[in-house]
């Protein structure tokens, strides 16, 4: 019977908890108790297995790999990632087409990555982007981490405003 009560008590008491709310919101927001993820208390690097687009025409894909490096956090939505271009604006890459955002815990060592997919351009074409590097940030978060673009050109649809390139939905790395 003492088991009972003592199951009863802790049940009774998790269901509180819950009731509380967790400070986030279902619409995606930020949450309001910080524990969203951001550059600094998370490493952020091109991976290794990026797959750099050969020629003109060609698409490739840069992986970014990151990896916590403190208490744990909250990965939601898309990560922001602005290419910086060489003599021209830079610009905002969109969500790949088709993709869904997913929430991802990281506790302290956990890892996780994202694909920059791209088309690369002409060297000279006035539609393409002339990149140089790319900042990417974490939702949430307003720190940025600038990764050199060491991958060519980047194909415009239309012109360097509208680059045909893209950011994934963020995946759990490892085990």
């Amino acid at each position: 019977m003492r088991a009972f009560r003592l199951t009863v008590t802790a049940l009774t008491a998790a269901l509180a908890l819950t009731a509380c709310g967790g400070g986030g919101s279902s619409d995606g927001a930020k949450s309001k108790s910080g524990s969203g993820c951001a550059v600094g208390k998370v490493s952020v690097q091109a991976g290794s297995s990026t797959s750099e687009a050969p020629a003109a025409g060609d698409t490739g894909q840069v992986v970014i790999s990151m990896t916590n490096q403190s208490a744990p956090c909250t990965l939601e939505g898309f990560p922001h990632v602005k290419v910086e271009q060489t003599g021209g604006p830079s610009v905002v890459l969109k969500p790949q087409q088709g993709a869904k955002a997913q929430k991802l815990k990281l506790a302290k060592g956990d890892s996780a990555t994202f694909t920059v997919t791209y088309v690369r351009g002409a060297d000279g074409d006035a539609k393409s982007l002339k990149a140089a590097s790319m900042a990417v940030t974490l939702p949430g978060s307003d720190t940025a981490q600038d990764i050199p673009w060491k991958y060519g050109p980047i194909a415009g649809r239309t012109g360097q405003s509208d680059p045909n390139a893209s950011v994934g939905a963020f995946q759990q790395a490892g085990d």
